[in-house]
């Protein structure tokens, strides 16, 4: 019979610097599964492994604990390499939309398990929500079946995934915890494994508008989240993108619906987004093994695009969740839409030298598109539209960026964050790369 360890005496050598057992750790998880540890000694542990640091072997065995804390969806039925892409945040983020459809259409099956907005950063779940009745609560049946029968299902996250996961990210938000790096890896990785996929892609932002301001913190994360998947054999790869300015034009819940779906009908305006979509779409293809390199990949996805098939598969996901498809057809008659529309113009002549990515973020929030905290409601219609890109040339009068407010107190309070998120000068500046790193 094996001999009890309490949780103190787990939190005393993790605290003393040592690595902890795989058998700690799943004890860990169960304590916060079952309840059996209190609130304290999981905060108390949660510290000590944000000041000790956790070692490769020890961050995958908390990723596999806090998997297993709940269903693992099994979507074996499936024929094919079941591939996802996760994306660590940032503003105008919207690329799963056209993505998830594009890749299903390319033959892909894509189960996609994602989050809503907090903080700064939008939430895919808050996009697809804007579409009148799609449904992103569907039961692990209801999303296998979906899977299976449209090859793609985008859903948040049910109470029978990870929920080791829910309790402890609670415990982290009030502990000061959260930005411990095998905390962060664990949280994200134990969800993407519990969604049934066969491989995973990872879309690691860093700059002034993602959680990582900076491409070595960036690296590191990719890098570690990568040594998980494939150490729990689930190979994973990662892009490490640029988020200094909003991606795509738009900023907002249904204003992102509508320029994916102008994505998808190969409109031009959001090349940016599109170039982390393919590039993004094309690690999934390799790792499908639907396509021997990354050019006849993106190639396949371009096609998708334009021979229609892929705002096709959108509709489907659309009509099977229970959305108006006719969204698909024209988003303005079917979307929600702001009541006050108003834009912010340049005063000067020149190229655009940066667009302060967190300041429109930030204004986005005052517009009530996003989420303080957690227990917020979301307006769907706010947003922004119309955003000036870096390097373009602009003349006094020139639209940087069009307001969708509901409320002009909200919108006074926009448009002071805003104030400076444009600057101006009269040299083109340097273009930088969107898509810095492969991990």
């Amino acid at each position: 019979m094996a001999a009890t360890v309490f949780p103190q005496h787990i939190i005393a050598r993790k605290r003393d610097g040592h690595a902890l057992t795989d058998a700690e750790i799943a004890a860990f998880v169960r304590g916060a599964t079952d309840g059996s540890w209190a609130d304290y000694q999981l905060s108390a542990l949660l510290m000590a492994i944000y000041i000790r640091g956790m070692d490769t072997a020890e961050t995958t065995a908390l990723t596999a604990a806090m998997m297993r804390s709940g269903t693992i969806a099994d979507l074996s039925h499936v024929p094919g390499i079941k591939v996802d892409k996760h994306s660590t945040g940032g503003v105008g983020d919207k690329v799963s939309l056209p993505l998830a459809a594009m890749v299903a259409a390319c033959g892909v099956p894509v189960p996609m398990i994602s989050g809503r907005g907090l903080g700064h950063t939008g939430g895919t779940l808050d996009k697809l929500e804007s579409i009148p009745g799609f449904c992103t609560g569907l039961t692990l049946d209801e999303y296998r079946a979906q899977v299976a029968d449209v090859g793609c299902a985008l859903i948040g996250q049910t109470k029978d995934l990870a929920p080791a996961d829910k309790k402890l990210y609670a415990l982290r938000d009030v502990t000061a915890t959260v930005a411990c790096l095998p905390l962060i890896c664990a949280s994200i990785m134990c969800k993407k494994l519990a969604e049934g996929i066969d491989a995973l892609v990872l879309d690691v932002k860093f700059g002034k508008g993602a959680f990582m301001q900076t491409l070595p913190e960036a690296r590191a994360l990719a890098q570690a989240m990568c040594d998980i998947g494939n150490a729990m054999g689930k190979p994973t790869r990662a892009l490490l993108t640029r988020m200094d300015q909003p991606l795509g034009r738009a900023v907002g819940n249904a204003v992102e619906v509508a320029e994916s779906l102008a994505c998808l009908r190969g409109e031009p305006g959001a090349e940016d987004l599109m170039e982390v979509t393919y590039a993004l779409g094309s690690e999934m293809l390799l790792l499908a093994k639907v396509a021997p390199d990354a050019q006849f990949a993106e190639a396949m996805l371009r096609e998708v695009v334009a021979n229609g098939k892929a705002l096709a598969k959108f509709r489907e996901i659309v009509t099977a969740q229970g959305g108006d498809a006719r969204v698909c057809d024209d988003p303005s008659a079917t979307l929600p839409a702001a009541r006050i529309r108003e834009t912010v113009t340049a005063s000067s002549s020149g190229h655009v030298q940066s667009v302060d990515a967190m300041a429109v973020a930030l204004a986005g929030l005052d517009l009530g598109a996003g989420r303080r905290a957690a227990t917020d409601a979301v307006d769907h219609a706010v947003g922004f539209t119309r955003i000036a890109k870096v390097g373009e040339h602009v003349e006094p009068g020139t639209v940087l960026l069009e307001i969708h407010a509901n409320d002009e107190a909200r919108l006074a309070a926009a448009k002071e964050h805003l104030a400076g998120a444009f600057v101006i000068g009269a040299e083109r500046p340097e273009s930088l790369p969107l898509i810095v790193e492969r991990v």
